[in-house]
């Protein structure tokens, strides 16, 4: 006689739990470090690079979770979710542009007016860059662990990382830059930005997938779900 659960309906609550929370946060993450990248960063005069930048690999972080545990479907179907998001969010933030503040707060509305009044091309830039990068990222990803049968989780994140940071960033810089920054900056802004997602990856973001990826299968493990 099989063993039913005292309460089914809690250990299905209990196992679709992380997968609302790691969606919800990287949902989250991208909407955020596209607030973030209005804000333009300098390093010694040299380097450039948007605030959106620092949080981006965390965004990508959780994506290799999500297929790491979920699979590339599921994964792919929360890529496209956020990419509408994306565009709400877009929409939604035009939209209290458009509208009409009164005189006392004018400073406030122009505040918000210039932090949200995206440039066209900057729009698409980011929403192509998603695109391809997380796509081909979640893509790579189970590729990998397939053809490695489960092992080296740090091959995965980093390598799938590697490939999906390179169809992000040369799409996003070319459309929103080019023809706007001479030839050389435009190479450092490339080289930079990849550079500085994939190290932050590799340092931070890849010991946290570990410890959210071990932490999501002993939950699952606790209320009998296979994965």
């Amino acid at each position: 006689m099989n063993k039913v659960s005292e309460n089914p309906l809690k250990n299905r609550k209990e196992s679709t739990m992380p997968l609302m929370a790691v969606t919800a946060l990287f949902v989250t993450l991208y909407l955020v470090s596209n607030i973030m990248a209005v804000k333009v960063i300098s390093i010694a005069g040299w380097f450039y690079f948007d605030a959106g930048t620092i949080t981006f690999p965390f965004a990508y972080m959780l994506g290799d979770v999500l297929t790491e545990i979920w699979g590339y479907r599921t994964a792919r179907k929360i890529i496209w979710l956020t990419f509408v998001c994306n565009i709400v969010m877009v929409l939604c933030t035009q939209m209290g542009v458009w509208l009409p503040s009164p005189d006392y707060l004018q400073t406030e509305a122009n505040a918000y007016n210039t932090m949200f009044s995206y440039v066209p091309r900057i729009v698409i830039a980011s929403l192509t860059g998603f695109l391809l990068g997380e796509l081909s990222n979640a893509w790579l990803m189970d590729r990998i662990k397939r053809l490695t049968a489960g092992r080296w989780l740090w091959v995965r994140t980093i390598g799938s990382s590697m490939v999906g940071y390179l169809f992000d960033t040369v799409p996003f810089v070319l459309i929103a830059f080019l023809g706007v920054v001479s030839t050389h900056d435009l190479l450092m802004m490339l080289l930079f930005q990849y550079t500085m997602k994939l190290g932050i990856e590799a340092i931070f973001g890849t010991p946290m997938a570990y410890v959210v990826i071990r932490w999501i299968k002993h939950k699952f493990e606790r209320v009998g779900v296979a994965i």
